[in-house]
């Protein structure tokens, strides 16, 4: 039996994603043997995610009210990507080559869940889109969820704006955070017009 605390800890890790019993508590072991230091850091960095908001513009991840892309002028504000998750941005930003902003939908419709269009981060994209918008990227999964949502919001968006999605080179079920950065880039170079 172990002291309440080190279960606690274990019970704690247990809830993250794919995170087993037997898994979790070989990280609590490791976290025992870091040093008083590391040990700090750790509980620093865990204090500190209660500052990270979503962007009240885009829904990226941000320690204030709007996200560091939303507010570099330097970017091009008129050409929007939008994405399924936070991390599908981080995976186009390490390709170092759209210089656009993001709109994250916080998932996919997916009727066989509940989720619908209204679940989504969906009105602020509509709200976003001006007679200045010069186009909407979909880079969305390419699922059966990420092709439903293209198509609502290919549908929702016609006539207002040019639509494109990313060109082929992603496997039909695969996701976009898992692709390889060569992939990623030359489905995003290859985008065509959304019919």
């Amino acid at each position: 039996m172990y002291p309440v605390s080190f279960e606690n800890l274990v019970l704690e890790l247990h809830k993250l994603p794919g995170v087993g019993m037997k898994s979790a508590e070989r990280m609590a072991f490791a976290i025992l043997d870091w040093s008083d230091e590391q040990k700090k850091q750790f509980i620093e960095s865990l204090n500190s995610i209660t500052k990270i908001r979503r962007c009240k513009v885009c829904g990226n991840l941000s320690e204030s009210e709007i996200c560091e892309i939303c507010s570099d002028e330097s970017r091009n504000h008129n050409q929007i990507c939008v994405v399924q998750n936070e991390k599908d941005i981080y995976a186009i930003e390490n390709l170092q080559e759209y210089n656009g902003v993001y709109h994250v939908l916080h998932g996919a419709i997916n009727i066989h869940k509940g989720i619908l269009p209204d679940q989504l981060n969906i009105p602020s994209l509509e709200e976003r889109v001006n007679e200045e918008t010069e186009e909407i990227i979909l880079a969305l999964d390419p699922t059966m969820e990420g092709e439903t949502t293209a198509k609502y919001l290919t549908r929702l968006l016609e006539g207002k704006v040019l639509i494109t999605r990313l060109a082929s080179g992603i496997p039909f079920g695969g996701k976009l955070d898992y692709a390889d950065t060569r992939t990623l880039s030359q489905a995003f170079k290859g985008r065509r017009k959304e019919d």
